[in-house]
This record gives C-alpha cells, sequence and structure tokens, in this order.
C-alpha cells in the first residue's frame, strides 16, 4: 500500500478532539495529524487568547485577509497536537482553529485566491477535486476535518479511530446539501472577483489532475480484486462484493482514504 492521507469530518469540535487524542494514544506521529475547525466556541476561545496577537490580526482574520501567528507548528515533546491549536485565517474562509500538518500548508498559502486557501491544500494532500470541495464546504458550514498521514503500517488503524459515533458520513451529508440547492462546489467567498476566480480555478484544475490519479488507483484495486476472485473460483456477484469492499476501503463512506 503506498501512503495515504486519510480524512474525516466531525460535526462537534469534541468529537473530533477526541478522534485527534486517540490517534495520539495509538502512536500516530503529531506530525503526521491536522485539525482545521470551523467551530464558533472554539473561535472565540482563540480569538480572545494570546495566538491570536493583536486585535490587528483578529480584524484581518474575519475578513480572511491574514494569516495566524505560529500555528501548525511543533509542540512541545510532551503535549499532544491540541495544545498547538492557534487562530489562522483562510482567505474566502475567515478565521478558524488549526493545528499541525494540514495547517502549516495553509499559512503557507498565505493571502492566495478565494477559495484557492483550503481547496490548494487539501490537492496538494493528494484529495480529489470532488471531495476537497465537499470538505471545504464542511468546514465552511462550521465542522471540523481531521487528516492523518498514514502508511501501510497504521492505516487500518487510523481508520478504524477515526471512523467513530461522531464521525460525519459524507456522502449522506454530500446528497443532503444537494437537495438544498449545492452544486457541489466549495460556497465560501464566490463573491471575491474575477481574479480570485482564476486563481481558484487553476487549484481545481490541480486538483482535477490528482483526482485522476486517485481514480486510477481505485480502479487497479478494483481489478485486482476481480482477478482474484475469478483465481478463487469465485461467482461473479461475489467478485462484484470483493471489488465493492475494496473501493469502499479506498473510502467511500464517513473516512476516505487517498493515495499520495
Amino acid at each position: 500500500m503506498t501512503n495515504q492521507t486519510v480524512a474525516a469530518v466531525f460535526d462537534r469540535y469534541e468529537d473530533a478532539a477526541k478522534a485527534v487524542s486517540k490517534l495520539e494514544a495509538a502512536g500516530v506521529a503529531h506530525s503526521n495529524i491536522s485539525i482545521v475547525s470551523n467551530d464558533a466556541t472554539q473561535r472565540d476561545r482563540y480569538s480572545g487568547s494570546s495566538t491570536a496577537t493583536s486585535s490587528s490580526d483578529r480584524d484581518r482574520a474575519a475578513t480572511g485577509a491574514g494569516t495566524g501567528a505560529g500555528v501548525g507548528t511543533a509542540v512541545g515533546a510532551g503535549a499532544g497536537l491540541l495544545a498547538g491549536l492557534g487562530l489562522l485565517a483562510i482567505p474566502g474562509l475567515g478565521p478558524v482553529v488549526a493545528a499541525g500538518w494540514l495547517a502549516s500548508t495553509l499559512v503557507g498559502a498565505g493571502a492566495g485566491a478565494a477559495t484557492g486557501g483550503l481547496l490548494g491544500s487539501l490537492a496538494g494532500a493528494g484529495i480529489n477535486e470532488a471531495d476537497a470541495h465537499s470538505y471545504a464546504e464542511a468546514v465552511h458550514r462550521g465542522g471540523t476535518l481531521v487528516t492523518v498521514r498514514a502508511d501501510a503500517g497504521n492505516h487500518d488503524r487510523v481508520v478504524d479511530i477515526l471512523d467513530d459515533d461522531g464521525t460525519v458520513d459524507m456522502g449522506e451529508r454530500e446528497s443532503s446539501w444537494r437537495s438544498e440547492g449545492w452544486t457541489g462546489k466549495y460556497s465560501g467567498g464566490s463573491g471575491a472577483g474575477s481574479k480570485a476566480g482564476g486563481i481558484g480555478d487553476a487549484v481545481s484544475e490541480a486538483a482535477s489532475g490528482i483526482g485522476r490519479a486517485a481514480s486510477r488507483a481505485a480502479d487497479k484495486v478494483s481489478g485486482a480484486a476481480s482477478s482474484a476472485g475469478s483465481a478463487m473460483g469465485l461467482r461473479d456477484d461475489q467478485r462484484a462484493t470483493a471489488t465493492v469492499a475494496d473501493r469502499s476501503r479506498m473510502g467511500r463512506g464517513r473516512v476516505r482514504s487517498y493515495p499520495v
């Protein structure tokens, strides 16, 4: 198995924080875990803390014009990832509470396109275009995104930890949003102007290429499962079940995985 980016969304910040703590207890390195939350309570908590270094920073964060200081930096050896949480302004989204490797890429994005900051970071993590828009939308609507860089040795354990009672079924959530008129594109920052839109299109194009690569990888998994089923003398319906199971393993439910 190649390295994977594993992603899950939580409606409640508390559920996401619990998952992060479980990941750490299972031996997943802090440097491989990230959390990005648009939980209002957490935003209020950190907007009044020393992490937001000045009232000017907080004003800029409210409009997505600035970036947080020190967000995503390494935490002390005895501290957990959540000890490094800070307020970060994402262009087109505004202030979020974040920590970890994905947060570091968001800081690096600076004052980019209105939708490019988060979408670009997700694309860079190997997440396909459609899912990147879904995760950005989930954060925009107040959710918390946890992402983990996993390898063959810990991937299944990471998925098991993230797939908990508080995890959002993104397939169901996307269907619900679509029934309300959501187009499948992240709606934040839609009025940011043509320049931002052009950069956002470039990000989407890059993410699309990654998405196609992920799709090809999934097809290879399906083909391997089908061939294995034939070798074992399985019926067509049994091979189909195996193929679906392997596609599910790639992550189309509550926890999704992406080859990187």
